[in-house]
């Protein structure tokens, strides 16, 4: 499909600076971005005409690439607002392990759905998602056109508990790595305190027989590196680095409890932190120092971690957050400038998870790009407009959501291929039968 977006301002992220002009798309690539001087542009690309299935006029409103919510667990949408106020040992062993032990594929693949709505109201385009039976969240991404990097959540103490998860990583990194254009995958575990040493080294072993990076929560609480150190004299990022889990990159998920050896690290093997705010405010589990990342050159993306510890899928209350905090934590309103923030929300999360075909808007680069509403108070007067969708944004500024080539909201309304009551209505059911 060919859609021309014109009378638009652009904000490619490759600088701060606000275009004035047209984006062309033609199927799922970005064909151009520019001032629009057709005649130039056709002589350029060769091309004496384009048929147009779509001229869509900007009215002055923003493009800009769509937000990556580098870190998520889309099935956990049955457990918002289930198991709030309640402490991260808690409120995981006590509520959400029983609950999540009784979710099969199907209930997953249902939940996530709604989730993917959510995203496209937040004006996020592609997903970092961990969660229990990647072949069912795959399928609800295909099905309904989100782009998702899935990252494997290996968990147990004995063999007999995670040698069933450790076949279906593997088997997951082959089949959803080069397959489908929405689709890759990532080997991942779940915690240092969910998983033996044993399955470490497994890890490690599959780290390296793929060359391959790896994620997992890392030092979210002040307790959990405490019990790390107690166990095996290190902090977790020390210890998966000496057993070699990072030696081809990868990150951590939270990453709020540091210490300077931990942060070398991380700049020596290039690896991304992806800081949560929102749920590491509501579990109460810290403020991760992201001045100091960004002074180390640190790559920082953000996530939402799952609507059962957040509870929203919202990156506009995300970026505040990670700003506002950084702020607070360092007592200087300096810290932590929002076009840093900006960034993380899109250049850095497609680092993060391998998308460079996403990271920018620019001609030959996938149309992963949203519509920010400039026409609302929130967003007047536009002295910068990168500072407004950071400090005033919220979800009802986004006027379209396009993924792949093809616009999936807009105006208020999802896509026509969406049965949207159904969706709510099976997330009800499901909750009403387990919960």
């Amino acid at each position: 499909m060919n859609i021309r977006f014109y009378n638009a301002r652009i904000l490619t992220m490759k600088s701060a600076d606000v275009l004035k002009g047209e984006v062309w798309v033609q199927n799922e690539k970005i064909l151009y971005v520019g001032d629009g001087d057709t005649d130039a542009v056709y002589g350029r690309l060769k091309l004496k005409s384009i048929i147009w299935d779509r001229e869509i006029d900007c009215e002055g409103n923003l493009l800009m690439p769509g937000f990556k919510d580098a870190h998520t667990h889309s099935g956990m949408t049955l457990l918002r607002s289930y198991a709030d106020d309640l402490s991260l040992h808690d409120w995981l062993f006590d509520r959400v392990f029983p609950v999540e032990a009784k979710l099969d594929g199907e209930m997953i693949e249902h939940l996530t759905r709604l989730a993917i709505l959510e995203y496209l109201t937040s004006g996020i385009t592609a997903i970092f998602d961990m969660y229990l039976t990647p072949d069912t969240v795959a399928k609800a991404c295909v099905d309904m056109g989100m782009r998702c990097v899935q990252v494997s959540g290996m968990s147990g103490q004995k063999e007999e508990d995670y040698a069933e998860s450790y076949k279906r990583t593997e088997r997951c990194y082959q089949q959803y790595n080069g397959h489908d254009p929405l689709l890759s995958y990532f080997i991942g575990f779940h915690a240092e305190y969910t998983c033996s040493r044993e399955l470490l080294e497994k890890v490690s072993e599959l780290a390296h027989k793929y060359k391959a990076p790896v994620f997992t929560h890392l030092s979210e609480t002040r307790s959990e590196v405490e019990e790390c150190k107690e166990r095996y004299g290190m902090t977790p990022p020390q210890l998966f680095d000496s057993l070699g889990i990072f030696d081809y990159g990868g990150g951590g998920y939270h990453c709020v409890w540091m210490d300077d050896r931990d942060m070398e690290i991380f700049q020596q093997r290039g690896l991304s932190v992806v800081t949560n705010p929102g749920s590491n405010t509501k579990l109460a589990s810290g403020v991760a120092p992201i001045s100091e990342y960004l002074k180390r050159s640190i790559n920082v993306a953000i996530g939402t971690d799952g609507p059962a510890s957040n509870n929203c899928l919202d990156m506009f209350r995300e970026m505040f957050l990670v700003t506002g905090l950084a702020k607070l934590r360092e007592m200087d309103a300096s810290a932590v400038d929002a076009w840093e923030v900006l960034k993380m929300a899109t250049v850095n999360g497609s680092r993060a998870m391998n998308l460079p075909d996403t990271d920018v808007l620019e001609e030959g680069k996938l149309a992963d790009l949203i519509m920010i509403d400039l026409h609302q108070p929130n967003m007047q007067p536009l002295n910068n407009i990168p500072k407004n969708i950071v400090y005033s944004g919220s979800k009802q500024n986004v006027k379209m959501t396009m993924i792949h080539g093809k616009i999936l909201y807009e105006n208020g309304k999802f896509s026509d291929q969406y049965d949207v009551d159904a969706i709510y209505g099976k997330a009800n059911e499901i909750i009403a039968k387990i919960g």
